[in-house]
């Protein structure tokens, strides 16, 4: 059974064919999206092609070509592969192999992305026996052509050795750690909308889970075994079309098997659908938060019909329910409603469900009897429901509860309970954030930021931030704190500042809800200024007791204090992984202690007893040294009232121990030592001034890996520069330690020979700046005594973007005093105090603006 001698045409007659056909398929989508027509369209083709190839090259009547896996369902998208199954009668001789190699070679030749195997029914059912993938694949085997009857004995032993039992827990611990692999969330930034949690793949293993226990092979047939009503049947078929609808149309868009709705891609696909940008919202994010409901839905109807699977699969025992109240009981460890009715009759019993999850640790969620009627129940939550007092105060008890408050919120939100209750919270489900640094729908922000309020009052946790959990431990009510976290977002993408837009539902909330005066006073007082203590700490210069006095006369007092500080930390770490560091923890921490310390007195204390102060303990940590009370006098001479006014004690200790002696040294002075938080390093460089001495530095940092995060300029008296730098390793070196003494070398050497800046190397833009850029806005205004300029700008984040800007402002002849940076992710908010240069004059700040604007261009 040789190789067949084969026309010369039918390659690319095949090729054409399946070229043309499938282009056709395309086209008739693109006029009338259909997903199950063109699923189903590139099978039928495929199926053609391949029985015609099969039949051309006679093949053994005795063997079988089977279809297998999302092939064998009867859907091919247009990207992805296709899985074969060769079944055989037995062994394969050596001209048998051979006439299968040569069809398998034209399966690719004609332009097939083929996966195969070639076994016998003893094999497949081995192999299946050993490994969950390849028994999953064989249950959707569909035959094409070749021995029926052999497909039928496949078949039938596949399923005498298919233990339904052992298959269900195989597929939900599968799915399980699926979910983990992808972060347990479905909103991701670049979602996979195959194998993400609430993507196409878990819809298919309740089919087969449901195949695989003789149950049914579609949606309609669980429903007509009771697995589904006739609503959810109907939605999961709209959630699983828009899913289809999605993967096919990146497909059709990339031109390859590509499942993640990349950065990249989300912007053709949302055109795609039809989606139209609004004047506050991308055409990127409306498709993104329809994927993020739908994924929603998803997991919902999965957590439903998995638990209707197991308890079809594994009967619960008589009697093993326990009464809780006249509404509910427990089933095992899930809760269960009484009465199929209840939610209907009473429909305040939506919100004591969660309630009850709360206060019973030992159950685990709701049995899917109860979901279903939850599910069904959520539209009786209406404007008379939210005004019912005793609804009201269900959903406050929710917040004060000693557990599972974040645990129930969650919950109320995946089941699409809370979106009801607050309407203008359901208007934020599933809303994505281009900002280059949230990396969460609006709604998951919110329930991280509860959640990272939450975890502070936790004991376990005291040991990762202890001062907030100090304090919060401390707070009267803290629960008002996690109203305020609920409502601080809540405005976003209506247009306008959402803090001030966000106050008036905040404030409408607590009226109706009857809290006391003082706490809805604080809570919208919370949600109008939940930026305000970050802008201070990172744009500003706290060291500046005019700073810290204008701040404490915003807060007002501690208890405002307390409860911004910590809901500031928990917003700033609920982000993004990526925004929050122990530097921004120690700036917060730096404010938080010196408003404390001004709303502790009576007044402020002015600028000299500021200086005095600092001084004094300067002098108290260099006796540590056993340094004479004399030391500082030469340096202090030359350093002016604004170096002291901007440097804490512990810092003029430092520079004075290190340069009391050789304050008119020639040579550059390089010492670095690790952040006092063991994140990063502090450096400070003494030399003589020069006019691209910043641009210098920067260009080294920048190439040694290094982003700068806090810059203290100095000039003395007699021309030395005082440098003061914070860096953070953007190469992800741990040991700071090892670093101190190869900067100090370095760094000396390069200012000693005076070269030339030098750029740091330009890195790839990351692809969210790349697709989503953001317009840089840079503004230049006298700061509040007229003797300096404050230079603010924002722009997507890039290699060398400090060192461009440094070199910029030394165009320019501007003279830099400090200098704020503040990266939020992708995203850079940097503030500089200058002065000097062509800066007296408008026309010469608005030639530095449009230069600024010109280098700040992705």
């Amino acid at each position: 059974m040789a190789p067949l001698p084969l026309p010369n045409d039918l390659i690319p007659r095949y090729r054409n064919r399946l070229k043309d056909e499938q282009e056709a398929l395309r086209i008739a989508y693109l006029a009338t999206p259909d997903a199950r027509r063109l699923l189903a369209g590139r099978a039928r083709v495929v199926d053609e092609a391949l029985i015609d190839l099969w039949n051309e090259l006679e093949l053994p009547a005795t063997f079988a070509l089977v279809a297998v896996g999302g092939y064998g369902r009867g859907e091919l998208f247009p990207a992805s592969d296709i899985d074969l199954l060769i079944l055989l009668p037995g062994a394969l001789g050596i001209a048998e192999e051979a006439r299968l190699s040569q069809l398998v070679s034209l399966f690719w030749d004609i332009g097939l992305e083929i996966g195969h195997s070639v076994r016998t029914v003893e094999e497949c059912l081995s192999e299946a026996n050993n490994d969950i993938t390849v028994q999953t694949a064989l249950i959707e085997a569909r035959l094409l052509t070749g021995d029926r009857e052999l497909f039928k004995t496949f078949q039938a032993g596949l399923y005498q050795h298919l233990d339904p039992k052992a298959f269900f827990k195989a597929k939900k611990l599968e799915l399980e750690e699926r979910h983990i692999r992808y972060d347990e969330t479905p909103y991701s930034l670049e979602p996979n909308c195959k194998e993400s949690p609430g993507g196409l793949r878990d819809l298919q293993v309740i089919l087969w889970i449901a195949k695989a226990a003789g149950i049914g092979d579609n949606w309609a047939e669980l429903t007509a075994a009771g697995l589904l009503t006739a609503e959810e049947e109907t939605l999961i078929n709209s959630v699983e079309r828009f899913l289809d609808d999605v993967r096919i149309r990146l497909h059709l868009h990339t031109r390859r098997r590509e499942d993640r709705l990349l950065f990249d891609h989300q912007t053709a696909v949302a055109q795609m659908f039809g989606y139209q940008p609004t004047a506050t919202r991308r055409e990127s994010e409306l498709l993104m938060q329809q994927y993020y409901r739908s994924a929603k839905a998803a997991l919902q109807l999965n957590t439903i019909l998995l638990q209707n699977l197991g308890v079809r699969l594994f009967p619960p025992p008589v009697g093993a329910t326990w009464p809780i109240n006249e509404r509910f009981q427990g089933a095992h460890d899930l809760l269960e409603m009484r009465a199929d009715d209840l939610f209907e009759t009473q429909p305040s019993a939506i919100l004591e469900a969660f309630l009850l999850l709360q206060r019973h640790p030992e159950l685990k969620g709701m049995t899917a009897r109860t979901l279903r009627a939850l599910y069904r129940a959520r539209f009786h939550i209406d404007e008379g429901f939210r005004a019912d007092p005793a609804n009201q105060a269900l959903f406050l008890e929710l917040f004060k509860s000693p557990r599972g408050i974040v645990h129930e919120f969650r919950r109320m939100n995946r089941y699409g309970i809370l979106g009801r209750y607050l309407p203008n919270f359901g208007a934020i489900v599933g809303q994505m954030q281009h900002d280059l640094f949230h990396v969460y729908t609006v709604d998951q922000h919110i329930l991280q930021v509860l959640r990272n309020l939450r975890r502070f009052a936790v004991e376990e946790f005291a040991h990762e931030y202890p001062l907030c959990s100090r304090l919060i431990n401390a707070f009267e009510r803290p629960w008002v704190l996690y109203i305020a976290a609920l409502f601080h977002d809540i405005a976003k993408g209506r247009g306008g500042d959402h803090s001030e837009l966000g106050t008036a539902d905040a404030r409408a909330f607590c009226d109706t809800h009857g809290l006391a005066p003082e706490d809805t006073e604080l809570v919208v007082w919370l949600v109008r200024h939940h930026l305000t203590m970050s802008h201070v700490a990172q744009k500003q210069d706290i060291s500046d007791p005019d700073v810290v006095k204008h701040f404490a006369a915003v807060v007002g007092d501690e208890r405002h204090l307390v409860a911004l500080y910590l809901l500031t930390v928990a917003d700033i770490r609920g982000t993004s992984p990526k925004v929050w560091n122990a530097w921004k923890g120690q700036l917060l921490e730096e404010l938080y202690k010196a408003t404390l310390n001004v709303l502790s007195r009576d007044e402020a204390p002015e600028p000299h007893g500021v200086i005095q102060e600092r001084q004094q303990e300067a002098m108290r940590l260099l006796r540590y040294f056993a340094l004479s009370d004399t030391v500082h006098e030469g340096l202090w001479k030359q350093l002016d009232t604004v170096y002291f006014l901007r440097h804490s004690a512990e810092e003029i200790a430092w520079h004075t121990r290190n340069l009391h002696y050789r304050i008119n040294t020639p040579e550059p002075i390089v010492k670095a030592r690790p952040n006092r938080n063991e994140e990063g390093l502090q450096v400070m460089v003494y030399a003589k001034d020069q006019p691209d001495l910043f641009a210098r530095i920067c260009g080294f940092f920048g190439r040694e890996g290094f982003s700068i995060v806090d810059a203290k300029v100095h000039t003395t008296r007699h021309g030395y520069a005082l440098d003061s730098f914070v860096l953070l390793d953007v190469a992800g070196r741990e040991d700071y330690r090892q670093l101190v003494s190869y900067l100090e070398h370095e760094l000396a050497q390069r200012l000693c020979h005076q070269t030339p800046p030098e750029a740091p190397p330009t890195g790839r833009l990351s692809r969210q700046v790349k697709h989503f850029p953001i317009t840089p806005e840079v503004t230049i205004h006298p700061d509040e005594k007229g003797a300096q300029f404050v230079l603010s700008l924002v722009a997507a984040d890039r290699p060398g973007l400090l060192f461009k800007i440094a070199l910029t402002l030394t165009r320019h002849g501007a003279y830099l005093h400090t200098a704020k940076i503040a990266t939020l992710g992708d995203r850079v908010e940097d503030v500089f105090l200058i002065s000097g240069g062509d800066l007296v004059s408008s026309a010469g700040r608005v030639r530095l603006e449009s230069d600024l604007l010109d280098e700040l261009q992705v």
